[in-house]
């Protein structure tokens, strides 16, 4: 079990840039119901359907067979392939090597990027004799939040060539499948009980049946290989060589010159979540497995994902995007899995939006591209100062409110029934850090593209918020700042949201206040692997996150540990004790646990949270795009510009 222990929390991802994935363990073990060999994104790059679940493999010899898959039934582990699986790496694509006497074999997985196509092939490496490959592929044809059992409807229609077969599930879905060499018979069948452990650690239905169409076979001998194909069309031969080769070219030129190893890695792992959201269009998907495109993370992930690479196009087009649905002065906060209209039920996802663009500025200079969007600004700022939804307006003393009890428009957005599990309605303290960014970048903007008297009122505007920020929210009790202010109360509570008064490129706080801040923040949310949403002081903290639906929303915000907070926390860090190599190094030895975390839960990836306890095991999401986005966005910025090193 030594193998299995070591490769069952582990997970891979191959992305398209269309919204549809591969994914699973190593030993291929679906521990998610997300997990799949093709989840195809129907109305890219959402509509996300689970079409080949897996494929079990057997190898025969003579009288022997080995089967090389793995499962999770009631009770059992069946069959158990991981024993004959020597190695698992990611150089640079997925592949697995088994070794069962004097056979080596290896598996390799790949995506066709800008097609929906997957591919998986066997590759004989070494054998005294020709050996037979079977392959059952296991298909599901379910949207990717529900899990499916046995039925005979859901299978309407069956059509089988001599080295393909194609499928109609659930009346509108189309998968086929093909090889190269292995000849199909139908055999059709369901798999029933398959179980998933990731989804009972969630609280949720973790069973699941799978329609088996029939069994892939070939005779293979050293130095020949099978492919199987996965696609929601029919395709002409696809050599998979030259589809690999393509490929790792592909990866290559994602990474700028220069650049080192763990840099590298996190330039591949940024590209993942960039997709194309309809004709020319791009958009940020938050995370795998689950997560659509929402507009906080892709303004807050922008900036490490496409400008620290050096993609300034796609920073482009993403920005268009986001405008181009600017409604009531507020960008979408999220686009459904449906691929119906997006919702706006957010305040600070629009304001990060200025931070992008002011991102873009610095690393690009690009100001035609901006005076296009600036009406889109300009109508933000106005909408925001005379109101817009969900009571999101200017008050009297220059700060932005939002909300009430009821509602969740900040990124601590968790929500169980009616009731919002982190109220945090009134004067936000990031929400006002983020709003007087806003207001200078624009008096920025305004004093290139429309004139000194512009840039006046946003100038005005801001001092009003500067003038009245340290008053309203220092908590000399905790030396540090209070995290919302309503007419009431004041909330004390010690959270990381108060960093975006000293992170984002116009601080609200003195050099001496934000190092009292720092020391706060160090001490009490500062993990190895992010920052707790939560001090533990508080009688709310809650240090794990597990369980039910409800469970894990009442710890989401409430003590959970956020990969991307490493972000504000090293530039706040930055501007607290200037840019030297004491500070260098201090953030580097922040750092290291991160880059270890590459190789630990999402392979070359980084997770969206993890517990606020010791060990801080990794949960929710395996990539996150602000997660990646952001320790991408330091190291280059922060850590490697002062001569640092990560190894």
């Amino acid at each position: 079990m030594a193998r299995f222990s070591r490769w069952i929390d582990k997970e891979w991802l191959l992305t398209n840039g269309l919204g549809s994935y591969m994914s699973s363990t190593p030993i291929g073990l679906n521990t998610r119901r997300y997990h799949g060999l093709f989840v195809a994104a129907l109305t890219p790059p959402v509509d996300r359907y689970v079409l080949l679940s897996k494929c079990e493999e057997s190898l025969i010899s003579g009288d022997r067979q080995w089967n090389l898959g793995c499962n999770e039934y009631p009770d059992v582990i069946h069959p158990t392939g991981y024993e004959w699986m020597v190695d698992f790496t990611l150089d640079p694509l997925p592949r697995a090597t088994y070794v069962i006497d004097d056979i080596c074999l290896e598996k390799q997985w790949l995506m066709i990027h800008g097609q929906q196509i997957a591919m998986i092939r066997y590759f004989i490496r070494e054998s005294a004799q020709p050996v037979s490959l079977e392959l059952h592929p296991l298909v599901a044809g379910r949207d990717y939040h529900h899990l499916l059992r046995e039925s005979a409807a859901h299978v309407k229609r069956m059509d089988v060539a001599d080295q393909s077969v194609s499928l109609i599930l659930a009346d509108r879905i189309a998968l086929h499948l093909h090889s190269d060499r292995a000849h199909f018979v139908a055999q059709p069948d369901w798999y029933r009980n398959f179980r998933y452990r990731m989804e009972a650690y969630r609280g949720l239905d973790f069973e699941e049946d799978l329609f088996a169409p029939g069994i892939f076979r070939c005779e293979l001998s050293a130095g020949q290989s099978c492919t199987l194909v996965a696609s929601l069309k029919p395709v002409e031969a696809v050599s998979f060589e030259e589809a690999r080769q393509l490929e790792i070219d592909r990866r290559r030129a994602l990474v700028p010159v220069g650049w080192d190893a763990i840099s590298a890695r996190l330039a591949v792992a940024a590209d993942a979540f960039i997709v194309r959201r309809g004709e020319g269009r791009y958009t940020v998907l938050a995370g795998y497995p689950w997560f659509t495109d929402w507009g906080r993370d892709t303004m807050i992930a922008l900036p490490g994902l496409t400008l620290v690479t050096g993609r300034y196009e796609i920073a482009r087009r993403i920005l268009e995007t986001f405008a181009g649905y600017c409604r009531q002065g507020m960008l979408p906060n999220r686009f459904p899995d449906s691929g119906d209209e997006p919702e706006y039920n957010t305040v600070d996802g629009t304001l990060w939006f200025f931070w992008a663009i002011h991102k873009y500025l610095e690393y690009t200079g690009d100001w035609d591209f901006v005076g296009r969007l600036w009406p889109t600004l300009i109508e933000i700022i106005d909408w925001h100062v005379r109101g817009t939804r969900y009571g999101i307006r200017m008050d009297q003393d220059g700060f932005l409110l939002a909300g009430d009890e009821d509602t969740q428009l900040t990124w601590m957005d968790a929500k169980i029934g009616d009731k919002a599990v982190t109220p945090r309605s009134g004067k936000a303290v990031e929400i006002n850090a983020l709003w007087y960014n806003a207001l200078r970048i624009c008096e920025q903007i305004a004093q290139r593209l429309a004139g000194k008297p512009e840039a006046a009122h946003y100038c005005q505007l801001a001092m009003s918020v500067h003038e009245n920020f340290e008053k309203t929210f220092w908590n000399p009790e905790t030396g540090c700042l209070y995290d919302t202010v309503n007419e009431t109360s004041s909330d004390a509570s010690i959270r990381p949201n108060q960093l975006l008064a000293l992170s984002l490129p116009y601080p609200l706080l003195s050099v001496d206040r934000a190092k009292e801040v720092i020391h706060v923040v160090e001490r009490e949310l500062l993990t190895p692997m992010g920052l707790r949403s939560l001090s533990p002081s508080s009688a709310d903290y809650v240090g794990s996150y597990g369980g039910s639906f409800s469970e894990r929303d009442g710890a989401y915000h409430q003590g959970t540990v956020w990969v991307w907070l490493i972000g504000p926390f090293i530039t706040a860090m930055t501007y607290a004790y200037g840019r030297n190599p004491a500070t260098r190094d201090r953030g580097t030895a922040i750092l290291q646990r991160l880059v270890a975390h590459l190789d630990e839960a999402g392979l070359g990836t980084v997770s969206e949270i993890a517990d606020g306890d010791p060990p801080h095991t990794p949960r929710g999401c395996y990539a996150q795009a602000w997660s990646v986005a952001e320790l991408l966005r330091i190291l280059r910025e922060e850590l490697i510009s002062c001569g640092g090193n990560l190894v």
